[in-house]
């Protein structure tokens, strides 16, 4: 209590020339959500990232030194994805991918390909989730140039989106294209003042063989394919206390491995990897999260043999039930 009182008196004490002491705070404020975000629920971390925007935004209105406005843009364009994404998680694309525009805004302003990059990043994941695979290609290719001058972990995280939309489109020759690129952008890779702030605003390994089976479950021919990256995407996110786990990709490699198990006809072991998926909270039940569930639901009800799966296909439809943003708030 006696923090949080001292944070908003050197924040309103900032007000008409943000000093380096006010920077350093919302600097701390900013990589801490950028690391709870992926890790809990978001109805924890939400008020803070309405607070923060607010706080940076008030700062902004003022009168700024250049530097001092260019390292608020930065934050403010941090924060703007980590609501857009929010926004995304509650179901809600066209809210998402207005936060999305302000935060590329705010990237504008601070100068920083970086997070250009990542905020295209951002529209793709918007796109590829709404059902819009096309325009999430597209925005995943249009984030590479930003990319190319930034150096830092989008350039494989922008691949990896455009497969997810590839194979989403059934274009299995673009899917394995990009798999392959991300996997030769490692080559190249440093880290940034973006990468740093950890948790969402940066892309790691586990994440990335989530996505290859994200994308992979898509394509009929690649079933095995899926099953090794989905298997080694669930071994990778087991330890909760790894720095890079985060419950919504766990899931999903969940849910891509029971894809792949369907696909071999392993309706038995489609049901033990769905499991901790279908046990998760509903204030855990992202729209993502629901989504990928939904898919596992149509590929059961498609697969030849699986009428003595009914229980599971119950299960799931008592899951989606209750998402969270059914949840009051």
């Amino acid at each position: 209590m006696a923090a949080q009182r001292a944070r908003k008196f050197a924040l309103l004490a900032g007000q008409s020339a943000a000093g380096g002491e006010v920077i350093d705070q919302l600097h701390d404020d900013v990589h801490r959500l950028a690391v709870t975000y992926p890790q809990q629920p978001l109805a924890t971390v939400l008020g803070g990232l309405v607070d923060t925007q607010d706080s940076i935004f008030t700062l902004l209105e003022a009168r700024q030194r250049p530097q001092r406005a260019r390292q608020l843009y930065f934050l403010g364009a941090v924060v703007g994805g980590l609501l857009a994404k929010a926004s995304h998680d509650l179901a809600d694309p066209h809210a998402a991918m207005a936060q999305a525009r302000t935060a590329f805004l705010c990237a504008d302003n601070a100068d920083h390909d970086g997070l250009r990059a990542w905020l295209r990043g951002q529209q793709s994941l918007i796109a590829y989730w709404a059902g819009r695979p096309r325009e999430a290609a597209r925005y995943a290719e249009s984030g590479g140039q930003y990319a190319a001058g930034a150096g830092n972990t989008t350039a494989v995280w922008l691949p990896m989106n455009e497969a997810r939309a590839w194979a989403a489109l059934g274009d299995a020759e673009r899917t394995r294209a990009a798999i392959e690129r991300a996997e030769h952008a490692w080559d190249t890779v440093h880290s940034d003042d973006l990468d740093e702030l950890g948790g969402i605003c940066t892309f790691s390994r586990p994440r990335q063989l989530y996505y290859a089976a994200d994308a992979l479950v898509w394509l009929p021919a690649e079933a095995s394919h899926a099953e090794r990256y989905s298997t080694a995407a669930v071994e990778a996110y087991g330890d909760t206390a790894d720095p890079d786990w985060a419950f919504g990709d766990q899931a999903g490699s969940h849910t891509a491995l029971a894809i792949a198990r369907v696909a071999h006809g392993e309706f038995d072991g489609a049901a033990e990897a769905l499991a901790p998926v279908l046990a998760l909270p509903a204030e855990q039940r992202i729209n993502g999260i629901v989504a990928s569930a939904r898919r596992v639901h149509q590929v059961l009800s498609r697969a030849p043999g699986a009428a003595g799966v009914s229980d599971l296909r119950e299960e799931i439809e008592v899951f989606m039930t209750i998402p969270m943003n059914a949840l009051p708030r």
